[in-house]
């Protein structure tokens, strides 16, 4: 009985559809280039609801943004391939640091401190 359950689903199934599929979530990728960074983030914001974080970059190299109640400034430049930047969440000075900057489809972008190696934080594009 169990056999013959077996040979008809087998029948109706074609074996392709067992093959393992692709994975079909997108893969974070390196952004190198300035005018590609600024094509994501221009005019928009980056979110971090959790933390009712919000950040604002704009191509002048200003950063401005709220957090916890508290502004967020800053300033930052493209260098060699890395978004480096130095920020104040309110009287708390951030130090300058230079970070690998990926992106996941069209609305998520991490950044990653001391180039690539360090802690991460991935926001939501708006």
């Amino acid at each position: 009985m169990l056999t013959r359950l077996v040979l008809c689903l087998a029948a109706l199934v074609p074996l392709s559809a067992l093959a393992p599929l692709p994975a079909l979530a997108e893969e974070f990728q390196p952004v190198t280039a300035e005018a590609a960074f600024l094509a994501l983030v221009e005019g928009r914001q980056l979110r971090i609801g959790l933390l009712g974080l919000g950040l604002q970059i704009g191509s002048g190299g200003q950063i401005t943004g709220r957090a916890a109640g508290q502004d967020i400034t800053g300033t930052w430049v493209w260098q060699d391939g890395f978004f480096c930047r130095e920020m104040a969440w309110g009287s708390n000075a951030i130090p300058y640091d230079c970070q690998l900057v990926e992106v996941k489809g069209s609305n998520e972008i991490r950044f990653t401190v001391d180039r690539g190696v360090g802690d991460d934080a991935t926001f939501v594009i708006r």
